[in-house]
């Protein structure tokens, strides 16, 4: 049987990859441009792609199903032999992202965020290499954009520009220079490479995962080719960028007042930017997961942890506008520059925010139901966890998986009315894997369900989860504290524009007043565990 099994995947494997040469032609199609010279490159990238991509696929399976062959499941040995067949997969995938470049990186990016579906080893693997070891482009390739953009070279453009990048990502560089009028700038120029292969990449990206589900159906990641489709167009024009950027601190400033000094994103010079060219005030300061570095400049990784929880929690049920990629490359922290300081004398730290590329908007209605959803994760309410889990879209069979993704913690464990019940523990990695294993197919089919901004915001939640285990070594109460208390107000501020008569608004201002008295007490009783801490 297993010899059945094996040759079974093995050819269609081979089936696989002879619909790749022959679809080339087809996908390149697809990507079609108006410009013959592009179509006539696109016709030459597409085929080469596709024959990569299915190479490394055909490659990972092949290694899997002829490692595991024979061992019994449970035992030791297929453990230990599964763990190097994950190691060696994911440096195989991680080597093809950085080959393809663009998209790819993204992908590998994204899957660096996947804990409750991928294996820790590809976690790891991308998490390490997809956020600051990005490809670069030339000087000479640099050169190329400033004069399709702007008509000159970098050197006449600026007074001063370093030709070296200080950082690179998956669709573009930065580049520190000096204005004429001696202002000091971070220029981000796009990769010459996007203009020519980003249509191309979607085109293999959708034949690979179209694939993938064929040669396994619960594999189901075509949401992603289209959540791909909609959003690659718009972080490829960064004058949409900019745009963004200023949004957000006006969101800040209307709706958010008492944390909007604490909240900053580099000013835009709109006269050096185009859509392929962005100039912008450069931004001194510690990346947010450098320990090391906000200590010295005098600041609490504690401080830091609330302020990002505080910030993304105001854009998530608040302002309904979300930055969707806020891994730690794309946060920065530095002193707050008005020189304020906390009772304890540390300097108050001030959140630079970074790439405003992705962006997410949430209706009123999906905002509402996401924002109580988190109360009722917060305050362990089962009925309400259930009631807006299926108006988000799991359905009245998915809303217990829904919940331990979104908080990364067992159906138990949410509904447990313990005070710490959704902080997460060193030993529940394993736990968390076991569950992504046993459940991976009504993941797969949950991810299908629900709509792709709510998938958006699991992406972010995820990646502000690696940053607080990076500031605090761990998960926080104070974390889901401050989530309860901005889901509450987010919720009552909803329910009183919609309600008009005066007795339902002092229903709903009593109801928010209990909310606030539980909120107080875990407050007070974290601040006790504090202190008993700090004694013993």
């Amino acid at each position: 049987m297993a010899t059945r099994s094996l040759w079974s995947s093995r050819a269609k494997l081979a089936f696989a990859a002879a619909a790749t040469l022959c679809t080339g032609g087809a996908a390149a199609a697809v990507a079609t441009s108006d410009d013959p010279a592009s179509a006539a490159k696109l016709c030459t990238i597409v085929p080469v792609r596709l024959l990569r991509d299915a190479t490394t696929a055909a490659s990972i399976v092949f290694d899997y199903q002829y490692s595991l062959w024979g061992l019994p499941e449970g035992s030791k040995e297929r453990a230990k032999i599964k763990h190097e067949v994950h190691l060696r997969s994911a440096q195989k995938l991680q080597e093809l992202c950085f080959t393809n470049g663009g998209i790819y990186i993204k992908l590998g990016q994204h899957m660096a965020q996947l804990e409750y579906l991928v294996p820790q080893e590809y976690v790891i693997t991308m998490r390490e290499s997809m956020l600051n070891k990005c490809p670069v482009s030339s000087y000479e390739q640099v050169c190329e954009v400033f004069k399709k953009e702007l008509g000159e070279t970098p050197d006449k453009v600026f007074d001063e520009f370093d030709p070296e990048p200080i950082a690179s990502a998956s669709l573009a560089q930065v580049h520190v220079a000096r204005t004429h009028d001696g202002q000091k700038v971070a220029v981000k120029v796009q990769h010459t490479h996007m203009t020519d292969t980003a249509a191309a990449d979607q085109a293999t990206v959708e034949f690979l995962v179209n694939t993938l589900h064929w040669l396994f159906p619960s594999f189901d990641y075509r949401w992603l080719v289209a959540e791909i489709r909609e959003s690659l167009p718009k972080e490829l024009d960064f004058l949409i960028e900019a745009k963004n950027s200023v949004k957000c601190l006006e969101n800040f400033r209307k709706l958010s007042p008492h944390i909007a000094d604490y909240v900053y994103a580099p000013e835009v010079h709109w006269s050096l930017s185009t859509s392929k060219l962005l100039t912008m005030e450069f931004m001194d300061g510690a990346q947010v997961n450098d320990v090391i570095t906000i200590q010295r400049l005098g600041m609490q990784p504690t401080e830091v942890s609330r302020l990002v929880s505080q910030t993304f929690a105001e854009m998530m049920f608040k302002h309904g506008f979300v930055h969707c990629d806020p891994h730690a490359a794309n946060l920065f922290v530095r002193p707050l520059p008005s020189g304020k300081r906390s009772i304890f004398g540390k300097k108050k730290p001030q959140l630079i925010l970074l790439d405003h590329g992705l962006y997410k908007e949430l209706d009123f209605s999906t905002r509402f139901s996401y924002a109580s959803l988190w109360r009722a994760l917060v305050f362990s309410d089962a009925n309400g966890i259930k009631e807006h889990s299926v108006k988000l879209g799991a359905g009245e069979d998915l809303y217990v998986l829904f919940a331990g993704i979104v908080t990364m913690r067992p159906w138990n464990r949410v509904i447990d009315p313990a005070m710490d019940h959704l902080v997460i523990k060193d030993t529940d990695s394993s736990e968390l894997q076991m569950y992504a294993s046993q459940y991976f197919t009504q993941i797969s089919e949950l991810l299908r369900r629900l709509p792709r901004v709510i998938l958006l915001m699991l992406k972010t939640n995820d990646c502000l989860r690696a940053v607080n285990n990076s500031l605090l070594q761990g998960s926080s109460l104070e974390t889901f504290l401050i989530i309860g208390k901005v889901s509450s107000e987010a919720v009552a501020e909803a329910k009183m524009t919609q309600m008009k008569s005066i007795f339902s608004r002092i229903n709903i201002w009593l109801e928010e007043f209990l909310f606030d008295a539980r909120l107080l007490a875990l407050q007070m009783a974290l601040w006790l565990l504090q202190v008993r801490k700090a004694l013993t």
